[in-house]
């Protein structure tokens, strides 16, 4: 699969296969993390593995807005440094991390936390001490049958609605 395919074809996964994901497929994810940009070189993250079902479950039940977690075999917390630019440098970092996922046929999901006290509660599980900046929990898992090709389709603007040539307001010719 070529980066631009997985761009393309990427999908929102919210549920798994119970499969476990081997060990080398979880170093190729963490290591397209860890070589990702960031501002000034910082390399402010950190990635917290987390595969015991017991605490997955516990994650699943603190994230409300992301039950589903509990299903997932592997998680992978996304921790930053607050100095910096720590969501932006997780945003990137994230992105590669769930295209190289994609591409070993796995789903991940982007889980936010609304609430400040859900956050705390999983920097508790976690061991996250308070000077660090909880992004996220990424579930990962192989994608179910009803995930795989583009049988679910993208709804997004046209490129004529947000490329724009020289200034804001001349569309960009395709």
């Amino acid at each position: 699969m070529s980066v631009y395919e997985a761009v393309v074809s990427r999908l929102t996964v919210r549920e798994y296969k119970t499969d476990k994901i081997p060990h080398e497929v979880v170093l190729k994810i963490l290591e397209a993390g860890r070589v990702s940009p960031s501002s000034q070189n910082s390399q402010p993250w950190h990635f917290i593995v987390v595969s015991d079902v017991e605490i997955i479950g516990k994650l699943g039940q603190i994230a409300t807005q992301g039950p589903f977690i509990a299903q997932a075999p592997l998680v992978i917390a996304i921790v930053m440094d607050e100095s910096g630019r720590p969501d932006l440098d997780a945003g990137r970092a994230l992105q590669q991390m769930e295209l190289v996922a994609w591409e070993a046929g796995l789903g991940t999901c982007f889980v936010g936390f609304r609430l400040e006290e859900q956050m705390e509660d999983i920097k508790d599980l976690l061991n996250i001490p308070s000077g660090m900046q909880l992004i996220t929990v990424l579930p990962f898992g192989y994608r179910l049958d009803k995930d795989l090709g583009s049988k679910r389709a993208k709804n997004r603007k046209a490129l004529s609605e947000i490329a724009h040539n020289g200034q804001l307001g001349v569309p960009y010719e395709a």
